[in-house]
């Protein structure tokens, strides 16, 4: 499905055509995630890790912006209401 990315990848690094295709897989895997399966995420990891909710939604307002396809630009309130509904 992805021959050209497979072979540009084993051509510029030591992984065979097998583990190319699956880290190819991840790779998609990880940018297939919605932006609202993305917000609930990352708030229950920052949470784990003990931050608030301001520095949380700061944060995650911030990290949007470098997903492969950046979702609309969306404000503090919008993030809450994607966890708390």
């Amino acid at each position: 499905m992805h021959d050209e990315l497979v072979d540009h990848l084993t051509r510029s690094s030591p992984l065979s055509r097998g583990e190319a295709l699956r880290v190819i897989q991840d790779v998609l895997a990880y940018f297939d995630e919605t932006t609202e399966e993305y917000v609930r995420r990352r708030h229950r990891e920052l949470q784990a890790q003990g931050l608030v909710n301001a520095a949380i939604f700061e944060r995650i307002e911030a990290d949007l912006k470098y997903r492969a396809v950046a979702p609309p630009e969306l404000s503090l309130r919008q993030l809450r209401r994607i966890v708390y509904g």
